[in-house]
């Protein structure tokens, strides 16, 4: 991951667009120069954390950074209202880790999802590593961040979304999900799946049965095989040839 550090390499980088993932700024820090940086990431999207000095000093590299860092990104995130008309949609709450997020970016795009759906907080950045996962499908696929994900989930069902979370207490099999509609995928976390408040959220929520003593599966494996269940059931066969 690419790091910025300095007031004019951050503002030069907002200004033209630069795709960062998040802004630092030291606690208790001020001026119109390290304000304008603030009004320029919140104008695009993105996320400001004030930190202690000592972490910015730690991710700079050195002291000199004028009290602001910036963790650059190796996509630029999507708008939700750009995704809003697609039939299938991915939603990730908690994946941490940039493999795992590459994986279900690369498995989205051959399934057919249109867009992955990422929150602002809890999950790992668009580095190179989730790019080299991917495959290339980083670069066609769009990433949404969404902010709050219970608030975003709430967004998708205003646009007719049936929000499908996959959960190992799921009262139904995934094979039993008729996904009528337009559906989004919610899957949870490496270790502690779908969050509470997540859960609430979900109209259905799916389990895949599993035979052996392990409880669950890798979370890309697991929204692999979801995803394909629904493209089975609207008649997708993959390949020129349908092979």
């Amino acid at each position: 991951m690419s790091i910025l550090s300095g007031i004019h390499p951050i503002a030069e980088a907002l200004k033209a667009h630069h795709p960062l993932e998040r802004v630092l700024v030291t606690q208790g820090a001020g001026g119109p120069r390290l304000q304008e940086i603030i009004d320029l990431a919140r104008r695009a999207s993105v996320p400001i954390r004030f930190e202690p000095r000592a972490a910015l000093d730690r991710l700079a590299g050195s002291p000199a950074h004028q009290g602001v860092v910036a963790m650059g990104a190796a996509s630029r995130y999507a708008e939700l209202e750009s995704v809003a008309g697609a039939e299938l949609l991915v939603v990730l709450d908690g994946v941490e880790d940039p493999h795992n997020l590459g994986a279900v970016i690369r498995t989205a795009h051959a399934a057919g999802a249109l867009a992955v759906v990422v929150p602002d907080r809890r999950s790992a950045p668009l580095n190179e590593t989730v790019a080299k996962a991917a495959a290339g499908a980083l670069s066609i696929l769009p990433v949404v961040r969404g902010g709050n994900l219970n608030r975003t989930l709430e967004q998708l069902k205003e646009h007719g979304f049936w929000i499908y979370g996959l959960d190992e207490r799921g009262d139904r099999m995934y094979t039993q999900a008729d996904f009528a509609g337009r559906a989004a995928l919610v899957v949870g976390g490496e270790g502690p799946g779908l969050h509470d408040q997540v859960r609430k959220k979900c109209d259905f929520l799916l389990r895949i049965p599993m035979a052996g003593q392990i409880a669950s599966l890798n979370v890309s494996v697991a929204t692999g095989i979801v995803l394909f269940e629904w493209a089975r059931g609207r008649g997708f066969a993959g390949g020129p040839e349908g092979a």
